[in-house]
């Protein structure tokens, strides 16, 4: 496949499908895949880069058993666990972000979905940040229904958020207590009450590049309008605590391949990002315009501030 001519055909329209050879981004050089990834952002995004951050508004004792993750119930993490926080201090977390320059803000909550009690808190709390805030409000609460959906569209919710995490093949391997398909039902739910969605997966879960390649797919399929990449970063106690680290050339070719493949969503840098050498600079350069940030990642040497400077350096308008 000629690479080049492959990302002026996508910047002048053409989309990717299951008809097309996809594989070969797999074995193109690298350094022209990236290249060309650039290319497709600047044309199809400009130099404007996207800064969300999120609020860990529920903590552990999750029913689900997600082999990745610290706060399920299944696994014996130390992972913090809390009720749902009051809002005023969600709120506070809003404020501090928008006047950082932050453009989107979510509550992220542990857990299935959310009970009345629960959703209740959270409707309260988004209507709250409407009221004080511009910030574009984002929501990651689990497999709701088709009513709760409407009533955060309601309260000023504009974007949810529900990672199909990998592909439809791979997702038994991570996943037993809910299926690839109420992932889907779950996003469909969403987009029929007017909201954007967010969703993505993690990468180095020990799925296969085929696994890489149908996961993208899918989203350019369900037409959602970010995409974030997460890294998987072991964590002691789940059942991928020792799983080995992905190399900087793995994660640039999926940030890459997911450029070509979904090339009209934001491509999100998200967890696991400190896990780069370079905080992400050389990800914005591949195809990435888009980021999770916030001062809760400074333990990684990642901020607002730090992400700032490097998007400036790099050309990049917030």
């Amino acid at each position: 496949m000629n690479i080049p001519k492959l990302a002026d055909e996508i910047i002048c329209g053409r989309r990717l499908t299951r008809d097309d050879n996809v594989s070969s981004l797999l074995t193109a050089d690298l350094t022209e895949l990236t290249q060309g990834a650039d290319r497709i952002r600047e044309q199809l995004h400009g130099d404007c880069a996207e800064l969300c951050s999120i609020i860990n508004g529920r903590s552990g004792k999750c029913s689900e058993d997600c082999k990745f993750c610290a706060q399920s119930a299944c696994h014996g993490t130390d992972v913090d666990v809390y009720a749902f926080l009051p809002e005023d201090e969600i709120l506070k977390e809003c404020l501090y972000n928008e006047r950082k320059g932050v453009k989107r803000f979510s509550v992220v909550t542990a857990g299935r979905t959310l009970g009345d009690a629960d959703f209740r808190r959270a409707l309260s709390a988004y209507r709250l940040m409407k009221r004080e805030s511009s910030i574009g409000l984002c929501a990651s609460h689990g497999l709701l229904t088709e009513e709760q959906f409407g009533r955060l569209f309601e309260a000023g919710v504009t974007r949810y958020h529900c990672n199909i995490e990998t592909s439809r093949r791979y997702f038994p391997s991570i996943c037993s207590t809910h299926t690839f398909e109420d992932k889907l039902d779950c996003i469909k739910r969403a987009q029929k009450h007017g909201l954007e969605v967010c969703s993505g997966g993690i990468i180095g879960m020990g799925e296969t590049w085929e696994d890489r390649l149908d996961m993208a797919l899918t989203l350019s399929e369900l037409g959602v309008v970010s995409v974030p990449i997460n890294i998987l970063n072991p964590i002691q106690g789940t059942p991928m605590g020792n799983m080995p680290p992905l190399s900087k050339e793995d994660i640039l070719r999926t940030v890459a391949v997911f450029r070509y493949i979904v090339p009209d969503a934001d491509i999100r840098l998200a967890g696991g990002r400190g896990l780069l050498g370079d905080k992400g600079r050389s990800a914005f350069r591949s195809g990435a315009n888009a980021a999770i940030t916030g001062d809760m990642l400074t333990t990684s040497g990642i901020s607002v501030g730090t992400d700032k400077i490097m998007l400036s350096e790099l050309n990049y308008k917030l």
